[in-house]
């Protein structure tokens, strides 16, 4: 029996309404005679919410008790998704990070996974219980609550689905899949089917907030695919593996990060002149200053010396995506 690991986002649990309709997609998977666990971020804004608390008690706040503030949030969704499945007549049980057995480092805040301890994990899932864990947080050698960093919760998600030998990971969020650039402000973008690892992490560690990049790191590592969905959209979503059939247009997305770098991604992108030619062209076009580019297999970084508007990224996108 396969092991499927599915993870929700804290747009995808926000409200009673939502929590429901992410038990019935739960449920759906369990009926399909799956093991299935899911991992689950705070509900909504509950992390900016805490953080913005703490601000008036304390300008620098300890980094120890920030994580055992935050972990909290994830905590109130574990509890509220298992009694919710448990009211439909569903064996559920919530575990905090810990509890999963995953260990970290020391550091707070933006710990790294050192081990999965699947020890617990297993055994609910002998007794057929959808398990459902915290995602964010973990323990560290001295017994203390550390958290992964913002979008730890997809982290969570994949190091677990490793540590199982799951077939893939589901990533549930509002978007449904991986764009050739920001639709919300780019026009005529388009949904990728495929991407590899290699240009996710290129897209992840540029800004695009769709995946937190250690997440990919750790699928590329143990070859798990990871299927980014929507959870409010039926449809495929897209698929990140390593894959041979990858798509074959040779530029999969544009980045521009903060006010004046973008980048330019896509696998064998600096054995393609004609790609370079087009960037330059517009680049020149629009009297651009260039400080510095970077140019790697599957990236061609520009920073800029001034803010860069968005039609530029628009330009480059009707120029170069299309190829």
């Amino acid at each position: 029996m396969d092991t499927i690991v599915l993870k929700f986002g804290g747009s995808s649990v926000a409200n009673d309404e939502r929590l429901k309709l992410v038990a019935n997609k739960i449920i759906d998977f369990y009926n399909k005679k799956n093991n299935v666990v899911v991992v689950v971020s705070a509900q909504g804004k509950t992390t900016d919410t805490l953080i913005s608390e703490v601000s008036s008690l304390s300008s620098n706040p300890d980094k120890r008790e920030m994580d055992v503030l935050l972990s909290v949030g994830e905590q109130i969704t574990i509890a509220k998704l298992a009694i919710l499945l448990k009211e439909l007549g569903y064996r559920a049980i919530s575990l905090t990070g810990w509890q999963a057995g995953i260990s970290t480092n020391n550091t707070n805040q933006d710990a790294i996974i050192k081990n999965i301890n699947t020890t617990r994990i297993l055994k609910e899932l002998e007794k057929k219980k959808i398990v459902i864990v915290a995602g964010f947080q973990g323990i560290n050698q001295d017994q203390d609550i550390t958290t992964l960093g913002r979008g730890g919760s997809d982290t969570t998600a994949v190091a677990i689905a490793a540590a199982l030998d799951s077939s893939k990971c589901l990533i549930f969020s509002d978007v449904d899949g991986i764009y050739t650039a920001d639709p919300n402000k780019i026009s005529n973008t388009k949904k990728l089917d495929n991407v590899s690892y290699e240009e996710m992490i290129e897209i992840s560690s540029e800004g695009a907030k769709v995946l937190h990049n250690r997440c990919v790191e750790i699928a590329d590592k143990h070859n798990i695919p990871i299927v980014a969905k929507s959870t409010f959209e039926e449809g495929e979503g897209t698929i990140i593996s390593n894959s041979s059939d990858i798509e074959g247009t040779l530029v999969k997305n544009i980045v521009k990060k903060e006010i004046s770098r973008i980048s330019v991604i896509g696998h064998g992108i600096i054995a393609n002149d004609t790609v370079y030619k087009r960037i330059m062209n517009i680049i020149e076009k629009n009297n651009l200053d260039i400080l510095t580019i970077d140019v790697s297999r599957s990236k061609i970084s520009i920073v800029f010396k001034s803010i860069v508007p968005d039609y530029i990224v628009q330009q480059l996108h009707d120029e170069v995506i299309t190829m």
